[in-house]
């Protein structure tokens, strides 16, 4: 009998009185409300098989639960079979920190407004995919944000000239994308804060903003643009920059008397006008690992001393007098 009355408690204690789903699961349920609405926008994928309805959303597939709040503050979408646009449905993750696009080629259209409720978000991320239009000016609603990345897509028009005021940013990318137009003038006054700031492989035209000679970048990639003018003030000996490349571009300034910041590790100049002599300051650089300034005007002799004759010939060729190792002598 006692038996029978043991075997009756753990029975109840087991199976009556175990905690429900809704009892026991992390997930917000206005959060997966929301995260349900993107999946049926996105018609069911394969890839978000996981999102399941009675199961824990925090346990679900490229999302992240914080782990203080339960809320959902990361959803990173990659190489997903996933096709239409983005749901405008993502303005209401108000937790959101961290929202990638990465490789889905079948994501069209455009970026929704409703991006900018997400007043929490640091990085987002919208690259390799068909995405198009003019890039949206409401990005720069979104004040929290510290990087920006939108790579590779379809993106056409001129750079918005609200970006600047997003004071927070450190990495902005919007490289390989149909880019036209000149850089906005107020993008001469940058966040002091940005770093790495790449706009290569677009359309774009004109000079580079003056006010870039007052800050520290640590990465300048413009190349495969139509820019011109003068780029000298970007180096100094004060700067910490580390790479510049402003190849295939129509630059002209004499690079004679350039100040060579001691950062540099990777400075590529190749296809513009650029004339005069290379400067001796490249010899004492001790990181130097990349030059090519070939298919410029330069002239003189290649300066001796650190790593300038290791390079390739072809790193210094079709230049209107350049000579010295690895060139043939100068005469």
């Amino acid at each position: 009998m006692k038996i029978t009355t043991f075997l009756c408690t753990l029975f109840l204690t087991t199976f009556l009185f175990q905690p429900s789903l809704s009892q026991s699961e992390r997930c917000n349920p206005q959060d997966k409300k929301v995260l349900l609405k993107i999946k049926q926008a996105f018609n069911n994928p394969y890839h978000l098989a996981s999102w399941d309805p009675k199961t824990d959303c925090c346990d679900w597939y490229v999302v992240e639960c914080d782990r203080q709040t339960n809320r959902i503050n990361e959803i990173h979408l990659f190489a997903a079979n996933v096709s239409g646009q983005i749901p405008a449905a993502v303005g209401d993750l108000p937790y959101l920190v961290s929202l990638t696009f990465h490789k889905i080629t079948n994501l069209t259209g455009s970026i929704p407004r409703a991006i900018t409720k997400l007043t929490n978000l640091k990085s987002l991320t919208i690259s390799w995919t068909n995405i198009s239009g003019p890039i949206p000016s409401f990005l720069s609603e979104l004040k929290s944000l510290t990087s920006l990345y939108l790579s590779f897509n379809s993106f056409n028009g001129s750079i918005p000239s609200t970006l600047p005021r997003l004071k927070n940013l450190t990495e902005l990318w919007l490289d390989r994308n149909k880019l036209t137009g000149p850089i906005p003038d107020s993008f001469g006054d940058l966040s002091p804060n940005l770093q790495y700031l790449h706009l290569s492989h677009n359309q774009l035209s004109g000079s580079i903003p003056r006010g870039w000679g007052y800050l520290n970048f640590t990465v300048l990639s413009l190349e495969r643009n139509k820019l011109e003018g003068d780029i000298s003030f970007l180096l100094g000996k004060n700067k910490t920059i580390e790479t510049v490349d402003f190849s295939r571009n129509v630059l002209m300034f004499n690079m004679s008397n350039v100040e060579i910041p001691e950062s540099l590790s990777n400075l590529d100049l190749n296809h513009n006008k650029i004339y005069g002599s290379l400067p001796a300051g490249l010899a004492s650089l001790d990181r130097l690992s990349g030059l090519n300034v070939s298919y410029n005007r330069l002239c003189g002799q290649i300066p001796i001393g650190g790593r300038l004759q290791e390079f390739d010939y072809t790193n210094y060729f079709h230049n209107r007098c350049l000579c010295g190792k690895p060139l043939p002598d100068c005469k």
